[in-house]
């Protein structure tokens, strides 16, 4: 994929910037400086003589030309990228019938569209594609989206204000969810306090007593550890020391993701964009995979008709892994909605259809792997 990325790279600079091999303008860089030159030219029209006019033919000439050797750059790169591609992925990609034909389909994938563009922060675009388009969004929503990103950029600028104002706003359902983003705001402004001032380190201690104290019987450890830390100042100790790690840098890199994982679960909505999900997996290479192993069953004349289940796997990176997977120890079969996990009064857990073919007559089931015998009907099932 490496080459593949650097060609799309070099596309890029040449259709957005006057980076070229030969430095010239952009395209739109000459079209702009064409019409100012012809407009400026029709002003003075009446008062042009002959030499007025053999130097705007040349200027006109000169754009033509720079317009002209930019194109010829951009075709260059294309025709590399479209051969990259063939290079890397030379089987045809599958052909499908119309997915998006009736109206609900449509407008579910116009609103995908148009949430992806607020979600990652393209508001110009998607403001032209929701006027361009019949995707209806709230304009309270899109409010939402536009302040995630003003408490994210705060973030990025080390100003946690923002985002703590929000953490206390939202603090009973925070609670609810038992996320910890607040005290981790609060860690990371102790932290920042602590390591730009002197001693004794009174704005520090005073921060922590009034913001962290109420979090020390949910994270005591840690709540030691931001206390213990100051026996090492200053800096240079405290890097030598067992708590060199609360003074990285790494320590404040997780507020953002988990900062937008909670803002979007307050609106219902995954921590992770559906379409680059959707693009990650897909176009990494699963598309590809399905459509070769769709090719070699044909071959074998197998039919693939399990729709709810792949015929191969899918190596998916651990942010993509949504759901744990249960096998059965009885049946060695993996669970499913038809056959849960069940839980035993020991804690065990097995398959219900093993649960089932375990319980006697008298309704009890013993316990494959210790003495105990319960009920099969007090068996709970476990939810992943």
């Amino acid at each position: 994929m490496e080459t593949l990325l650097k060609e799309l790279s070099k596309l890029e600079k040449l259709t957005a910037s006057s980076s070229g091999k030969n430095k010239i303008p952009s395209i739109s860089d000459s079209l702009d400086e064409l019409i100012a030159t012809l407009t400026s030219a029709k002003t003075n029209v009446d008062t042009m003589d002959e030499d007025s006019w053999n130097i705007l033919t040349k200027a006109i000439d000169v754009k033509k030309k720079d317009i002209d050797d930019r194109q010829k750059e951009i075709y260059s790169a294309t025709a590399k990228l479209g051969k990259a591609i063939e290079k890397k992925f030379p089987a045809s990609l599958p052909s499908y019938p119309d997915l998006f034909e009736s109206d609900s389909a449509i407008a579910a994938l116009e609103r995908t569209i148009a949430l992806h563009f607020l979600r990652t922060g393209q508001f110009d675009v998607a403001h032209t594609f929701l006027e361009e388009s019949d995707a209806d969004i709230l304009p309270e929503l899109r409010a939402h989206f536009v302040d995630l990103h003003r408490i994210l950029q705060a973030l990025r600028n080390q100003n946690l204000g923002p985002a703590l104002m929000w953490a206390s706003s939202q603090r009973d359902f925070l609670q609810s969810r038992g996320s910890s983003l607040e005290f981790y705001l609060h860690r990371s402004q102790y932290l920042r306090l602590l390591l730009a001032s002197h001693p004794p380190y009174i704005a520090a201690i005073s921060y922590a007593n009034a913001e962290l104290r109420p979090y020390y019987h949910t994270h005591e450890a840690e709540f030691q550890r931001l206390f213990s830390c100051i026996m090492y100042l200053p800096l240079p100790r405290l890097l030598t020391s067992p708590y060199a790690d609360l003074a990285s840098s790494s320590i404040h890199s997780d507020l953002e993701t988990l900062f937008a994982k909670e803002y979007c679960a307050n609106l219902g909505m995954s921590r992770q964009v559906p379409l680059r999900v959707v693009g990650d997996i897909g176009g990494g290479g699963a598309l590809a995979k399905i459509e070769k192993c769709r090719r070699v069953l044909r071959e074998r004349k197998n039919d693939w008709s399990q729709r709810d289940e792949l015929p191969i796997e899918i190596n998916l990176p651990p942010e993509n892994r949504y759901h744990s997977i249960f096998t059965c120890p009885v049946s060695k079969e993996q669970s499913t909605e038809q056959n849960p996990p069940m839980m035993i009064s020991c804690g065990h857990v097995v398959a219900k259809d093993s649960l089932q073919k375990l319980a006697k007559s008298s309704g009890r089931v013993k316990c494959p792997y210790c003495p105990t015998e319960s009920l099969a009907s007090s068996a709970i099932q476990v939810h992943f």
